[in-house]
C-alpha cells in the first residue's frame, strides 16, 4: 500500500505541476506583453483616433503580419463585441501551484516543509504558519496600496524590500531551506493573483457596467489596475527564481539563505526594470549590470571550500559504507525502506562500493557542499558523519 501511494501522489506532482508550468507561461507571457504594450504607446497620429479617446497605439510586426495595437485613456466610445478578458491565467497559475504546496510541502511536511535541526515544528504548526504568511502578507501589502503610501512608487518599493527581508529572514529561521524558498515565492505569487482577483478585474468589471449603464467611467479603477499589473511585473523574475530554487540546495541551505534569497529577488527586479525603462526609451544600462553584478558576486563568495585531503588517511571505506547505508541508502535503494519513496530519487541508487565511487561527485555535492541531503535532514546526518564522507571523497574515494 505504501508504494501505491507514493506512486499517486509522484503521478499527481508530475500532473499538476505541468499544469502549473503551461498556466504560469500563459499569465507571465501575456503580463510580460501587456507591460510592454504599455510602456511602448505613442500619442496617436491622427485625428480620428484622437476625437474617439485613443491616448496611445504601437505599430508592430510578428508571424508575417503587421498590427496596430490601441490604447484608448478611459474606455472606448461603445462597448466592442467580443471584448477578450484576461484573468483565467492567473488564476489557474495560482490554483495549481497551491496544489503543489499542499501536495509536496504540506502532506509531506515531515520530509519537505520541516527542518528540526532548525525549528521541531509539529506539521499542524508548520501548516498553520505556511497559510497563514499568505494571507497576512496580502493584507499588508494590500492596505499600503490603498493607503497614503500607495502613491509614492519608490517609498512603497522600499518598505515592501524590507518587510519581504523580514519574512524571508523569519522563513529561514522556522521551516527548511527548501520550505523557506517556497513559501517566500508562495506570497509573492498570491500577491500577484489576489491583484488579479480582488483589484484588477472588479476594477475593470466596474469600468464595463459603467459603459452598460451609460455612466462616465471613474479613471481611478484603470489606475490602480495599472498600478498592480507593475507590480505584478517586478515579482515575476524573483518568483520564477523560487520556482527551480529547489534545484539550488547551495542557496536553500546556506546559513544566510534570507539574504541570498533577498539578493536574487532584487537582482531579478533591477533586471525586469531595466527592460521596463528599455520599452520607454530609457537606456539605464547600469540596472542590468546592478542585477548581474550581485549574482556575480554571490557566485564569488559561495564558492565551496574543498575539504582538507589531509583527512582522508584516516578515514577507513568501511566507516563511510556504514553512514551511507544507514543515513542514505534508505532512500537511495532499489527498494527504498524510508515511508514515502516507493523509488530512489531521480533513480540514484547508493548500495555498492562501485555505485558510491561513480557518485563520490555527486553525493559530495549534495550531502558535503550544499548539505542538499537528506531533505530536511530527516535521518540526522551530523556534521562529524558529512565531514567523514568529504575527507573520504577528497583522499580519491578510495574503496579500502
Amino acid at each position: 500500500m505504501q508504494a501505491e501511494y507514493a506512486y499517486v501522489l509522484e503521478y499527481l506532482n508530475f500532473a499538476i505541476r505541468w499544469l502549473h508550468m503551461i498556466a504560469g507561461i500563459a499569465w507571465i507571457g501575456a503580463s510580460l506583453y501587456f507591460v510592454w504594450l504599455d510602456s511602448s504607446l505613442l500619442p496617436p497620429k491622427d485625428q480620428p483616433s484622437k476625437d474617439i479617446g485613443i491616448g496611445g497605439e504601437v505599430w508592430a510586426l510578428h508571424g508575417g503580419g503587421f498590427y496596430r495595437a490601441q490604447k484608448f485613456s478611459v474606455a472606448p466610445p461603445e462597448l466592442p463585441t467580443p471584448l477578450h478578458w484576461f484573468k483565467w491565467e492567473a488564476y489557474t497559475t495560482w490554483l495549481s501551484g497551491f496544489a503543489l504546496l499542499v501536495l509536496i510541502y504540506y502532506v509531506q511536511a515531515d520530509v519537505y516543509l520541516i527542518d528540526k535541526s532548525v525549528m521541531d515544528l509539529t506539521p499542524v504548526a508548520a501548516v498553520s504558519l505556511g497559510l497563514g504568511s499568505l494571507i497576512v502578507t496580502w493584507i499588508i501589502y494590500h492596505l499600503m496600496c490603498l493607503s497614503p503610501l500607495g502613491k509614492n512608487e519608490p517609498l512603497l518599493a522600499g518598505i515592501m524590500f524590507v518587510l519581504l527581508g523580514l519574512l524571508a529572514y523569519g522563513f529561514t529561521h522556522v521551516f527548511s531551506g527548501r520550505g523557506a524558498f517556497i513559501h517566500f515565492g508562495a506570497v509573492l505569487g498570491t500577491i500577484m493573483a489576489a491583484n488579479v482577483l480582488f483589484v484588477i478585474m472588479p476594477g475593470q468589471h466596474e469600468m464595463v457596467r459603467a459603459k452598460v449603464e451609460g455612466r462616465a467611467v471613474d479613471p481611478i479603477h484603470g489606475q490602480m489596475g495599472k498600478q498592480r499589473s507593475v507590480h505584478n511585473t517586478y515579482f515575476t523574475l524573483p518568483v520564477l527564481f523560487v520556482m527551480i530554487s529547489n534545484h539550488y540546495a547551495g542557496f536553500t541551505n546556506h546559513r544566510h539563505a534570507w539574504a541570498i534569497l533577498m539578493a536574487i529577488s532584487l537582482a531579478g527586479a533591477l533586471i525586469r526594470l531595466y527592460s521596463v525603462l528599455s520599452h520607454r526609451g530609457e537606456k539605464r544600462h547600469m540596472l542590468w549590470m546592478s542585477g548581474y553584478g550581485i549574482l556575480i558576486g554571490l557566485f564569488v563568495a559561495l564558492w565551496p571550500k574543498p575539504a582538507d585531503p589531509s583527512l582522508a588517511a584516516a578515514v577507513k571505506f568501511a566507516d563511510v559504507k556504514r553512514v551511507i547505508d544507514a543515513k542514505c541508502a534508505v532512500c537511495h535503494a532499489a527498494k527504498p525502506t524510508f515511508p514515502g519513496f516507493a523509488a530512489p530519487p531521480k533513480n540514484v541508487v547508493m548500495e555498492t562500493p562501485e555505485q558510491l565511487r561513480t557518485l563520490a561527485a555527486q553525493i559530495n555535492q549534495q550531502t558535503v557542499a550544499t548539505r542538499a541531503m537528506p531533505p530536511g535532514n530527516l535521518t540526522q546526518l551530523s556534521d562529524e558523519e558529512r565531514t567523514l564522507i568529504g575527507a573520504w571523497i577528497a583522499g580519491g574515494a578510495k574503496l579500502q
